[in-house]
């Protein structure tokens, strides 16, 4: 079985299903891991990536890397872009990679997934060598800070939140919040 077989098995598990999508998740990060000289068959410590949508192609990259929201390694970056920059911290080397606008995901899914598998990663896959400054407090590891909102009273950390007037804030209290509360909080 050919790796990128290999690890589109992995990320379909992973992912429900196999899909253009993460099929082509699939070969832009075993081009990045190459890229960066890291072996997509060995979980590392040592990379961190920023993927620039929330789509399909974020679970093949979660799956295939290891990285995760949870472990602070994997970071979305919400551009809508089909996308993802790879960061080996251990280096400082930083590729992003992207899907060549010119290459067909058009007909039948079986089809348009083995052509991805057959295509080399330069005929599909753009890698661009970036640089990437992570701030200390976006690294994995415990929280370097913590901070208690003074409206809400609940703890903010690494540097999530916002100052006003000298008081601090989380970002759904300082007027930036997905949601409202409605009612009393039941403690």
């Amino acid at each position: 079985m050919e790796i990128f077989d290999v690890h589109l098995e992995e990320a379909a598990k992973f992912h429900g299903h196999a899909c253009v999508g993460i099929a082509m998740g699939t070969k832009m990060t075993l081009a990045a891991m190459q890229a960066l000289g890291l072996d997509p068959s060995r979980k590392t410590r040592d990379l961190i990536v920023y993927a620039e949508i929330d789509r399909c192609m974020t679970d093949a990259v979660q799956a295939i890397t290891g990285c995760s929201l949870g472990r602070r390694s994997l970071k979305h970056v919400d551009y809508g872009k089909f996308a993802a920059t790879f960061v080996n911290v251990a280096t400082g080397k930083a590729v992003r990679a992207s899907i060549r606008e010119d290459f067909s995901t058009r007909g039948l899914k079986e089809e348009v997934i083995r052509s991805i598998a057959q295509t080399s990663y330069d005929d599909m896959v753009i890698l661009q060598e970036v640089q990437v400054t992570i701030p200390e407090t976006d690294l994995p590891g415990p929280p370097r800070e913590r901070v208690v909102c003074a409206a809400c009273g609940e703890r903010v950390v690494d540097g999530r939140a916002a100052v006003h007037d000298g008081a601090t804030y989380c970002k759904a209290c300082a007027g930036g919040g997905y949601y409202k509360v409605r009612g009393k909080s039941k403690d």
